[in-house]
């Protein structure tokens, strides 16, 4: 009967709609790959509007251990996409680039204990970086950083390495090395983490807050309740983060 008609025809169109929906932002980041002096880093880059007379921000996205690999694509698994809705591209115009960090590999050190030797996948972020800067009409004053999880330490280990580089940043369910932050204290930080989080504990996460409230610093911090593992779902959809992190700018 009807019923059936629908299940045979309607049904398949509804689902390769929900199918499609949900993989157009993926296809807004193009595919590419940067041979530098530690090996090779694959990456995803959405860019904004093409418009070569004006600069704009960069965003660095740094994902989680669960998305390594040499697939360049699971790192556009959680978060990054936000940035690529129709409203956030019309509001907040910015290139944004998500590298895939391989597996087994890290951004930083996970021990706590802050290396002045950056691990090779970091290397390689901070040339890539500069390739893109080269490449692209990228406001230098305008250049962000943020990450989730294992992207969440990383957030904090590049900081820590290049202060000089980022205008803001927004470290999520992440932590690092208290002794580090007078290396950028001054830069505008917000930290995002979930209240019940048994991976990256909050008090972890704390800790850099407290260290950077003691320089003098005046980081945002966000504790998420009944939250776990999945803050940054509440970070990057978060309006009033988005909206204050594209409003920085260095000096």
């Amino acid at each position: 009967g009807v019923i059936k008609f629908m299940k045979r025809y309607f049904l398949p169109i509804f689902t390769t709609l929900i199918f499609l929906s949900g993989h157009c932002q993926i296809d807004r980041f193009s595919q590419e790959k940067y041979e530098g002096t530690a090996g090779i880093l694959q990456y995803r880059l959405l860019t904004p509007d093409a418009n070569p007379t004006r600069k704009l921000p960069l965003v660095v996205f740094l994902h989680g251990s669960g998305e390594r690999g040499d697939d360049n694509a699971s790192q556009l698994k959680w978060g990054v996409q936000q940035f690529a809705s129709d409203d956030n591209m019309k509001r907040f115009p910015a290139y944004v680039v998500a590298p895939q960090c391989p597996a087994a590999a890290q951004w930083a050190s996970y021990d706590g204990v802050f290396k002045e030797e950056p691990t090779p996948s970091m290397k390689l972020v901070r040339e890539m970086i500069d390739e893109l800067m080269d490449r692209y009409p990228i406001d230098e004053r305008r250049i962000y950083i943020t990450g989730l999880s294992m992207g969440g330490y990383g957030t904090f280990d590049a900081l820590a390495r290049y202060p000089e580089l980022f205008a803001a940043a927004v470290p999520v369910c992440g932590a690092g090395d208290p002794s580090t932050v007078n290396r950028f204290k001054d830069i505008p930080i917000w930290i995002y983490t979930g209240a019940e989080d048994q991976a990256v504990r909050p008090e972890w996460t704390l800790k850099m807050f407290d260290a950077l409230m003691k320089t003098g610093s005046k980081p945002g911090y966000t504790q998420v309740p009944e939250v776990g593992h999945f803050s940054w779902i509440a970070a990057y959809s978060d309006e009033m983060v988005l909206e204050w992190l594209f409003r920085q700018r260095k000096d």
